[in-house]
Formats: C-alpha cells, structure tokens, sequence
C-alpha cells in the first residue's frame, strides 16, 4: 500500500508537470500568433486611424479571421474607443458590431466558464454595447458583490442607454450592504448618458442610497439646477445624506444667514457641525467666530479641529480667539487651541508674498502679547500677559 501511495503521488506530480509545460508551451505560442497578426494588421490600423476624421465608412479587414486575429483587432479597436470621442468613436462602436465582436461576446455571456463571462463583459462595456445590458444586469444579479461585480457595473454603465437601467445597476451594487457610494459614483459617472440630469433625478429618489451615491458625484460636477435639492437634503432625516447634502451645499459659497449657521453647528450629527466648521473659514464668515470658538469644545475631533482651523483663517480676530482658548480653555478645547497655533507659528520665514508675510506679523505681534510677556494692549482689555513658551 506504501508503495502504491508512492507510485500514485510521482504519477500525479509527473502529470503536473507535463501540464504546465503544455500551458507554457500554449501561451508562448498565442504570444507569438499575437506578435505576428499585429505585424500582419499594421496597416489595417494605420488605414482606420487615417479616415477615422474622414466622411468616409470604415471597412472591415479583408479575408477571414480566426479568434486570435479577431483579438487582436479588437483590443486596439477597443482602446481606441477609450481614447476618443464623438463621431470617432461611433466609427469604431460600428466597425465592432459590423465584425461581429458584439454578437460573439453577447454569446459569451452563457458560458459555463466564469472567466470568459467576466472577459466578454468587460469587452461588451469597451464596445458600449447597449443590446447586451439587459443580459449584464441579469449576470450581475447573479454575482456576488466583489471586483467582478465592479467590472459587470462598469459594463453596464457604459452600455446603458436607459435612466433605469443605470438606476436597476446601483441598486444591485448597494444591496450589498457595504459603504461603496464613493466607488458607486465613479461608475455612474462612465455613463454615456447625461449625467447632470442623472444625477438631477436621483437627488429626487426615495431610495437613500441613490441620494448619497448622487451627493458623492456632484463633487467636481457643475450642476446649477440641483442648488434648490441640496437646500432640501439639508434638513435631510438619513444621517449620511444630511451630511453629504450640507457639504456640497457649502462648497457652492453660498450666502448664509446666522440662524442657518447656528442650525448648522448645532445639528446633532458631528459629520454635519464639522462640515459646517471646515466652510465657516473657507467662507470667511466673521461672525461665526463665537460659534468657532464654542465648537473647539466639540466632544468630537474632527470638529474641534476643523473649527481651530477656520479660526485660524479669520484673520487677528479668529487667531486672539486661539490664543484666548489656549489660556483659558481647559481639556481638548486648550490642547486643540494650542496645537493650531504652534502650526501657524511653524510657518514663520515659509511666506513668499507680501500679503501673507504681513498676516503672519500680525499673528505673530498677537502671539508675543499672550505668550512672550509683552503688556496686554487696550484692545485685548482683561486678558494678561503670560510669560513662558508654549510653542514646545
């Protein structure tokens, strides 16, 4: 039996090995074919890159091609599309279904080899083929959330040519249960449709997730239209769209009224009060300092330091205000206080324009009268002189 086991475990191992060299020798020969039939199509490619400007239709390589060849030219054709856009890239969307590429990767899609469903998904995304979404969208419904989920997703958000169909794809991908709403707008924004009414239409959607997914990619998109949503989403019930929602509309510098500010940081969702906190300085909203300088008691971080931070922008008000906190503040306030003041002091020497070297002396004159034991001037009133350095 010993030596039977012996015999068994050489016989599978020799079988291995014979194995990897065939697959070896295999893909070494699909490399050479590869090398050979792009030297073979050069022309081809330079002839479809000559007219691709051209009022001229694009013509299909002559004689026929065996799956290699076929690869091969539509992997360039594919990075083309990439490349381009407008009546170019049509050219080459035509040329892809006029060869067949469309049909054959449709055909895939009923493979038993999950590998080769992944690949002609990826390659029907590349080719935006718009007949092939409803089969991705079933395809997706049957994968498991992971990258080959993310790749069927970006398929389809190529392909899809119906508001729904983008709509059907997110809510697949969010049922998931996982914070992906960062990764779900960078899909959404592969679509071929426009996106600014896209992302107009789920800002008005009753699922949650869609709202969030919409916030998230408006960042960096010039939506003018969806101001008056965002004002909406900013009394928002679900926490994360409340807090997307006052980001966004806070970055659009927007005039706003004391009472909103006071609203703002006083929500009970600290992501809210630090996003309030990090625009009041961006803003330049002098009279929100007392509100600042009551937020660098926050029990929460984020908005401790977000507020020293836009302090620390409001010029020789906000910056006393620092140097108030970090005598007479106790606990995080103080430590927080002190830290954001050591920060701008580090920068001494570091400013190249004349506007910023004068803000700096005069942060600097402020920083000597609290810190450096000079006499407190009539402008600070009460507040004494305490020698030391607390810059260490």
């Amino acid at each position: 039996m010993a030596y039977g086991f012996i015999y068994i475990c050489l016989a599978m191992i020799t079988a291995g090995i014979i194995l990897l060299f065939c697959m070896k020798i295999k893909h070494n020969a699909a490399l050479r074919k590869i090398e050979a039939y792009t030297a073979k199509h050069r022309d081809y490619f330079v002839y479809v890159q000559m007219h691709l400007h051209d009022d001229v239709k694009l013509q299909l390589p002559p004689g026929r091609l065996d799956r290699i060849e076929a690869d091969v030219i539509q992997a360039k054709l594919m990075e083309w599309i990439e490349q381009l856009k407008g009546e170019a890239r049509e050219k080459l969307l035509l040329l892809c279904r006029e060869a067949g590429f469309v049909e054959r990767d449709i055909r895939s899609l009923s493979s038993f080899r999950k590998g080769k469903r992944i690949e002609a998904a990826y390659r029907l995304g590349g080719m935006r083929a718009s007949e092939a979404v409803p089969q991705l969208l079933k395809l997706l419904a049957r994968t498991n959330y992971g990258p080959l989920a993310i790749i069927i997703a970006r398929a389809i958000a190529k392909s899809a040519d119906q508001p729904e169909q983008i709509r059907d794809m997110l809510l697949q991908l969010l049922a998931s249960g996982k914070p992906i709403h960062a990764l779900a707008a960078d899909i959404l924004l592969e679509t071929r449709l426009d996106s600014a009414s896209l992302l107009r239409r789920f800002l008005d959607d009753p699922e949650p997730g869609l709202v969030k997914v919409a916030l998230v990619a408006m960042w960096g998109q010039a939506v003018p239209s969806a101001v008056p949503t965002l004002d909406r989403l900013v009394g928002s019930s679900e926490k994360d769209v409340r807090a997307e929602a006052v980001k966004l509309y806070l970055s659009s510098n927007p005039v706003l009224k004391d009472a909103t500010i006071a609203q703002l940081m006083n929500d009970h969702e600290w992501e809210v009060r630090a996003a309030c906190a990090q625009a009041l300085g961006r803003l330049h909203a002098a009279g929100s300092i007392p509100l600042l300088a009551e937020a660098l008691k926050d029990d929460n971080w984020h908005v401790r330091n977000y507020s020293a931070e836009s302090l620390a922008l409001l010029g020789e008000q906000g910056f006393e205000t620092l140097c108030q906190a970090a005598l007479h503040g106790t606990g995080p306030a103080r430590e927080t206080a002190l830290y954001r003041i050591e920060r701008i002091m580090a920068k001494e020497g570091n400013h190249e324009e004349v506007e910023q070297m004068v803000d700096f002396n005069k942060k600097k004159l402020l920083y000597d009268r609290y810190f450096g034991g000079a006499k407190p001037s009539k402008r600070i009133g009460k507040m004494a002189g305490v020698g030391g350095d607390y810059t260490a």
